[in-house]
């Protein structure tokens, strides 16, 4: 009902607006609208008295809108939806539903699961916020720290959708990255001396300041090991670097700074034959013992390959279940490439395309696929 009372407020601003003018306070004309429209519908079709009892404390609540502790709408939105009394994967899931500008599909490939159990899940979220009566409510500054963690998995999924889009034919939505780290930076002001916040902050500075680098001038994407890093943003590199050093002093790690503390050693390197691999694994070592998640096991042994070799690194990866995603298969056929398994990794590659939803993905993985063919055509017998 609240959707479609915004809706309607919406479109209502769209007819009046252009002729009217904008209101003073766009956000308040709108809020107010949407209130009144549900009060109107709310009173069309009460049918019993706790109909009217609802309408009549809508009618009597001041029209100023209520801010609580966090200033900014989005981001207060965000803490409103992450309510504890939800599982954190499930306050995740429908606030990026409801706020982070992804679709269901979106979601799914974030969390590797099929599209219809995320559906499900977030038909379940919401028929637990109707049964148990949860209520919309502004949370206040004693609120934020149970509401913190789900905050900020929702900030980061937000920019890995938009620095590596799960689907269509770019690699990157730019407006999700930017709108990502605004909220970090909105976060780091409400939160300054937590930690995890900080280290978030500073993984998205440095994964963006790649950005430049990451596409040819024809939209084709170029890995880290090929990338020009002199087109890498300095500026963003020093902000995240003194960032990561200041978490390091707090000594209280967690996943996004050990995460941000990988980012700062690639970005120390002039190039990537230069990449001190050794103090990667020793930090991925760290992040699987307190996020002992298949992707981070997965990234790890991409570490372990350039530490130990692509044999050892090809027996952790065969060992995890993550046949849903395509960077699982991507990695994989990389692994056996190197090994000169070229008839597997053929089979490898073309596993990774039917899983690859983003065009741009795609297409390096069909010519790294034909390179392999052609490469294993042009062998000698026995080679």
């Amino acid at each position: 009902m609240a959707e479609e009372a915004v809706q309607d407020a919406f479109t209502a601003a769209v007819q009046r607006w252009p002729t009217t003018g904008l209101p003073p306070s766009p956000a308040g004309w709108i809020i107010t609208t949407a209130r009144n429209r549900a009060i109107d519908r709310l009173r069309r079709e009460a049918s019993r008295d706790d109909r009217h009892a609802q309408a009549a404390l809508l009618q009597a609540a001041n029209d100023r809108v209520e801010e609580g502790a966090v200033r900014d709408d989005r981001l207060r939105l965000i803490f409103t939806c992450c309510h504890p009394a939800l599982a954190t994967g499930a306050q995740v899931a429908l606030t990026l539903r409801l706020l982070g500008g992804l679709t269901t599909a979106e979601i799914a490939r974030a969390f590797l699961v099929p599209e219809a159990t995320m559906a499900q899940r977030l038909v379940r979220a919401k028929g637990k916020i109707r049964d148990a009566r949860i209520p919309y409510r502004v949370p206040n500054e004693a609120d934020l720290p149970a509401r913190l963690r789900g905050v900020l998995a929702v900030v980061y999924l937000i920019f890995n959708e938009g620095y590596a889009a799960s689907s269509g034919d770019r690699l990157v939505r730019g407006e999700l990255c930017a709108e990502a780290i605004r909220l970090g930076r909105l976060l780091v002001q409400l939160v300054p001396d937590h930690a995890e916040v900080l280290g978030l902050l500073a993984l998205m500075l440095l994964i963006e300041s790649r950005r430049a680098a990451r596409t040819t001038p024809d939209g084709d994407l170029v890995v880290l090991a090929d990338q020009d890093r002199g087109r890498w943003d300095r500026d963003l590199i020093a902000e995240g670097q003194a960032i990561v050093r200041r978490c390091l002093e707090r000594n209280l790690p967690g996943p996004y700074q050990i995460q941000a503390a990988i980012s700062a050693v690639h970005s120390d390197a002039a190039d990537a034959s230069a990449t001190d691999w050794w103090q990667i694994l020793q930090l991925y070592n760290q992040l699987v013992s307190i996020d002992p998640s298949p992707v981070v096991a997965l990234n790890r042994a991409v570490a372990v390959a350039e530490v130990e070799g692509p044999d050892a690194a090809l027996t952790l990866v065969d060992g995890l279940e993550l046949d849903r995603y395509h960077l699982f298969h991507a990695i994989r056929a990389d692994l056996l490439r190197r090994l000169g398994r070229n008839t597997e990794a053929v089979k490898a590659y073309e596993t990774a395309i039917a899983r690859a939803e983003n065009a741009s993905e795609r297409e390096f993985l069909r010519r790294r696929h034909q390179a392999l063919i052609g490469r294993s055509v042009n062998l000698p017998q026995g080679g």
